[in-house]
């Protein structure tokens, strides 16, 4: 872990706001699943969309891992960066036919996640390898905004229509050699997990997709953002998982691949945005501590109420106050948090926003024109990668096109 010391000095160094990530911390969590899960078949596809720093991304690359993709823009950057075509599964949704061809031709796998397009693969692109992505009917996660099964959903083949999907499939000679699943992001409950992958096995019959060659049953592993939120035993979690998968493949009759596709879990803990607060103001009822960043560079809090614990860094023995610590944007609802007690804020302390290591920066936007944060990124504790924000500038300059 970074020392509250070390993000001082890097701070200092670099700048505020500023983007700090542990790339020991996240690769211990990437062997922490191979630990829980014990499968000599699992295969880790990072989501590339929580987080594409791609100092991050190298270091995932090097231990092994794989990459789930969801845009072609993924594709290129994961094919630029040295991951071969067989470790990057696709898995868009309401893609373009433009974009569909775009990644045929790249020979990384395509998971299809509608009989629509699943139509047009079988007449364009007869006897492909291809994934098909199915809605679990599990409904899970910590928002409602991202959980990805039960009806509400725009994401996958229903179950229901295994037969029909076959039935394309076999139109245009196509080799389904994986079946595809995903719950939800901050999955609340163990249950979830095994529950939406008996749904997918129980489709995944001989008869009917006799040519797997894996299993995929997503990502969506929770973390905890409070400090009193009750961790899930993925010890125990991870064995009923790989029980479940082995009996499967004896009753399949193949030993199959296991994939999961976790973003959160990896990569989530290991980053921390640094903010310099410069504005203390005391509106009635509301102590407001102002600071140097704003929702466009993080955007979690107010896009789905997310919490992120908050850490004074510079004056950590304060006598502990509430405050609503705000951001820099023409926005009321611009704040990382509300009604927080946090030890007294002063103007120019530092404060260190937690777990911004997921879907913080790779979200973010240019909103009001402030440039994207600086980025830094530790390993065994040295600086191996800084990615410079842009000025003023420069972000002019590039909406110019000079």
């Amino acid at each position: 872990m970074i020392s509250n010391d070390k993000l001082i000095s890097l701070a200092k160094q670099y700048g505020t706001p500023l983007f700090v990530y542990d790339g020991e911390l996240m690769l211990e969590r990437y062997n922490d699943l191979f630990r829980f899960i014990p499968c000599d078949r699992l295969h880790i596809h990072y989501a590339l969309k929580a987080n594409y720093n791609p100092a991050l991304l190298t270091l995932l690359r090097d231990a092994g891992a794989g990459i789930d993709a969801v845009s072609p823009g993924e594709v290129v950057l994961a094919l630029a960066l040295g991951f071969a075509p067989e470790k990057i599964i696709y898995t868009a949704n309401n893609m373009t036919d433009a974009e569909f061809d775009r990644v045929m031709k790249t020979g990384v796998t395509v998971n299809i996640g509608s009989l629509s397009r699943l139509k047009k693969c079988a007449a364009n692109y007869p006897g492909s390898r291809i994934c098909l992505r199915f809605n679990p009917d599990v409904c899970d996660g910590d928002n409602v905004m991202t959980m990805t099964g039960g009806d509400l959903t725009k994401f996958g083949i229903l179950l229901d229509d295994a037969d029909e999907a076959k039935k394309i499939a076999d139109s245009g000679n196509l080799h389904i050699i994986g079946l595809h699943e995903h719950t939800g992001s901050g999955l609340q409950h163990a249950e979830s997990v095994l529950k939406s992958m008996d749904n997918l096995m129980a489709i995944a019959t001989k008869e009917r997709f006799g040519e797997l060659e894996f299993l995929d049953f997503g990502g969506g592993f929770k973390v905890p953002y409070k400090d009193d939120e009750k961790a899930i035993d993925y010890v125990s979690m991870g064995r009923q998982i790989a029980e479940k998968f082995e009996n499967f493949c004896e009753n399949y009759g193949k030993k199959l691949l296991m994939r999961f596709e976790p973003g959160k879990f990896l990569s989530a803990q290991c980053g921390k945005l640094v903010v310099e607060v410069n504005t203390i103001k005391h509106n009635r009822t509301r102590t407001i501590a102002g600071c140097n960043s704003g929702f466009p560079q993080l955007i979690r809090p107010v896009l789905y109420g997310a919490y992120h614990k908050i850490v004074n860094l510079t004056n950590p023995a304060g006598s502990p106050q509430i405050y609503d610590i705000c951001g820099n944007i023409c926005e009321t609802g611009d704040r990382f948090a509300e009604q927080r007690e946090l030890p007294e804020i002063r103007e120019y302390d530092l404060l260190a926003i937690e777990n911004a290591g997921a879907y913080c920066y790779s979200m973010g936007s240019v909103y009001n024109l402030r440039p994207m944060p600086s980025e830094v990124v530790l390993n065994n504790g040295e600086v191996i990668d800084f990615r410079r924000a842009l000025t003023d500038e420069e972000l002019t300059a590039q909406i110019l096109r000079k």
